[in-house]
């Protein structure tokens, strides 16, 4: 995993975006609404900071600013480091020990593409958990899905005692 390229393991999708004249509050909600960690900040098509829910702790809630007041632009991590699609997830994941952060936007020619997050190196095993959970949620709402064959037995060896 860690010698896959960021591209592949990067979040695409579901980016929260914001402009730097957004109210804390209003971010914080759609960081709730869509279960995210980070916002990216963009001014004119151009990323100019992150606010990450550490952000929202330390430098809003902390200091007892008032989040319906208090605009990204003041509390925003301002040119957060950044890495480009091509590099290895293992390089991306040692940048953000080293530096003490999660959250690492992905920029292609100066744009935007991703995120990439600490938690992106989920044991794969527990992702297949999260996916498993995900499907039977799905099957739940009423989604119908093909039945997956039933898994192989296995002789089991006997457990009696010779008398």
């Amino acid at each position: 995993m860690f010698d896959q390229t960021i591209r592949s393991v990067m979040r695409r999708r579901g980016l929260v975006k914001a402009a730097p004249d957004a109210t804390v509050r209003k971010v914080a909600r759609q960081m709730a609404t869509r279960n995210a960690g980070a916002v990216l900040v963009i001014d004119r098509d151009r990323l100019v900071g992150i606010f990450t829910e550490r952000d929202a702790v330390f430098r809003v809630i902390a200091p007892g600013l008032d989040s319906d007041a208090t605009r990204l632009r003041d509390v925003m991590t301002r040119d957060p480091t950044t890495i480009g699609p091509e590099i290895p997830f293992g390089t991306a994941l040692a940048l953000m020990h080293e530096k003490g952060f999660r959250h690492l936007p992905v920029l292609d020619r100066g744009k935007v593409v991703g995120l990439v997050s600490a938690r992106s190196a989920m044991d794969p095993e527990l992702e297949d958990f999260r996916a498993e959970a995900n499907r039977r949620e799905r099957f739940r709402a009423g989604a119908t899905e093909p039945r997956k064959a039933p898994a192989a037995t296995r002789a089991r060896p006997s457990r009696r005692r010779a008398s």
